[in-house]
């Protein structure tokens, strides 16, 4: 595997500069200018990519499509220059007309990867970056990582929160927010400079903890490649990948394809070390990538199989079941007790991030404070209420949504509560291969569980009979046009149950849905709540209809 990946050597060479042209910014990305070939500031480029909205003068602007009145709105403000992927309408006119500089990019990524890695190198450069990917499990394992090197002291950065809305790397807000701190650490007015590079003591980050999608595109147009261009451009320290499965449907349409795209991680990665899921036999596999000098850290819940595997695997953080603890080379290093939550699937992320930052070499009693005074991400299996209990998640695939029924059923069990409740929200615009892939890991989970209750009583008769109920939501009071739940949509989901035999209710409103379950619901119940923008406003609408 050659040496890091990027667009171009243009490319490397330029990111390492200073400063730039607008003709070498647009050779290095691929791009073609129009309307200008000189930036728009008269004092050039500030070092900020910023967004359209937020842009003063001087900043570079990225957006993945811009019309004639945002060409204007750029102009207006006295940006340095805008690249885009798409400009519409009369957007390029416009850019003539203004003698306003546009560039024009095949691949967009290509430019917010540059931003990405012309910001660290030249505002962070010193500081150790980790890099996060995987379809399930990369938020709350980037999260905790974050905790844990911020808890032991540490200046750290992350893209990663409640919502999601910064890790898609499609916009330059990794560069922006980096920016942004920067400036903030001066504690002066953010314009006193002309350009970023001026700042002194611009160091304000010893680690950069840095989410990436496994897959990304639009609507059907993938970009090939992306953890791969993302993480070559962040040049990782520590790579992590916690499983491949099935999401993005549409972008791509096999396993094989999400494992071509997420193995970017590890062919990005040329230092330190990679962390993978043993158990994954998809990320098992990725250690065929491994580059000279990478060390591998396996990760693992099934303790017997990673220590026959191979003794020489010396880097090894595992979950002993009969023991009921985290070890590390075969040394308990936390209780189950002691973890801030104990789904197996979350299990599986807290032993990312420990083995991340064994990699990044922090000491273990370090580590495993920071796992105990861990809080999770909003909607990351999140207990809003106690009589019933309510958990809160952001499943939203197939392996999610087994995994997160599995854990609620699996709590009910431990606490001796009755029955379990589940309130799911069809995922709009996503079409009917999701939906019915999402249907049909609901009606297998329920199905299996079922199966287990009914296993325990015949082994036990006097073993609690504890009941699943279903209760489907199309959220159309409080979903935008871009999330709407079609009828095609609606009509797979209920197919996919009816198929199985299992038996739902399915309200329009999550108002509704929301109101039907907390009345039927006793409070010695479990109740969960999950699905992805469809299921976002839940606690809020729980506290109106409590409140009422």
């Amino acid at each position: 595997m050659s040496k890091t990946y990027f667009l171009n050597e243009l490319a490397d060479s330029v990111s390492s500069l200073n400063t730039f042209s607008i003709d070498q910014l647009a050779d290095s990305i691929g791009g073609k200018i129009y309307g200008s070939n000189s930036y728009k500031a008269s004092n050039g480029f500030t070092g900020i990519f910023e967004t359209l909205n937020e842009a003063q003068e001087g900043d570079i602007v990225i957006r993945h499509w811009i019309n004639g009145k945002g060409v204007e709105i750029a102009n207006e403000k006295n940006v340095a220059c805008l690249i885009t992927l798409t400009p519409k309408e009369d957007a390029l006119e416009m850019a003539e007309k203004l003698q306003f500089p546009v560039i024009v990019v095949d691949r967009i990524e290509f430019a917010n990867a540059f931003a990405i890695k012309w910001t660290i190198d030249n505002l962070v450069p010193d500081c150790k970056r980790v890099v996060i990917s995987g379809t399930n499990g990369k938020s709350t394992s980037s999260h905790m990582i974050y905790h844990i090197l911020s808890h032991a002291g540490y200046n750290v950065f992350t893209n990663t929160d409640a919502k999601s809305e910064f890790n898609t790397l499609i916009d330059p807000m990794v560069a922006k927010l980096i920016s942004e701190e920067v400036l903030a650490n001066q504690g002066v007015d953010p314009r006193i400079f002309n350009f970023i590079c001026d700042i002194p003591n611009k160091e304000v980050f010893d680690y950069l903890v840095i989410e990436v999608s496994e897959v990304q595109g639009w609507g059907t147009d993938l970009m090939k490649n992306h953890a791969l261009i993302m993480s070559s451009a962040i040049n990782p320290d520590v790579g992590v990948v916690t499983n491949v499965a099935m999401d993005h449907i549409g972008l791509v349409n096999s396993i094989e394809d999400v494992f071509e795209e997420t193995s970017g991680v590890v062919k990005a990665t040329n230092k330190g070390g990679i962390v993978l899921n043993f158990d994954d036999e998809n990320v098992l596999n990725m250690k065929h990538f491994l580059n000279d000098g990478v060390d591998a850290y396996f990760t693992s819940m099934e303790k017997d199989l990673i220590e026959e595997y191979d003794e020489s695997i010396d880097k090894k953080v595992y979950f002993d079941r009969d023991e009921k603890k985290i070890m590390y080379n075969g040394e308990a290093i936390l209780s189950f007790e002691e973890l801030p939550f104990t789904g197996e699937h979350f299990i599986r992320n807290i032993l990312s991030a420990i083995s991340a930052c064994i990699s990044l070499e922090i000491p273990i009693e370090d580590i495993v404070d920071g796992v105990k005074t861990y809080r999770p991400l909003s909607r990351r299996f999140t207990r809003l209420y106690d009589e019933p209990i309510v958990i809160d998640d952001f499943a939203h695939n197939p392996d999610g949504i087994k995994n997160t029924v599995r854990a609620s059923y699996d709590l009910a069990e431990q606490l001796d509560k009755n029955d379990l409740y589940i309130a799911c929200a069809i995922r709009g615009s996503r079409g009917e291969t999701l939906n019915g892939l999402n249907s049909e890991a609901l009606a297998e989970v329920i199905k299996e569980l079922r199966h287990r209750n009914d296993d325990l009583i015949e082994k036990d008769p006097s073993a609690k009979k504890r009941k699943i109920y279903l209760t489907l939501s199309s959220s159309g009071d409080l979903v935008d046009h871009l999330n709407f739940v079609e009828d095609f949509e609606k009509d797979i989901f209920f197919a996919k149950l009816d198929e199985k035999h299992i038996k739902y209710n399915h309200f329009e409103k999550l108002y509704d849905a929301l109101g039907y379950i907390m009345e039927t619901a006793d409070k010695d119940d479990v109740v969960l709540l999950i699905g992805a923008q469809g299921m976002d406003p839940a606690s809020d609408v729980l506290k109106d209809i409590l409140g009422h």
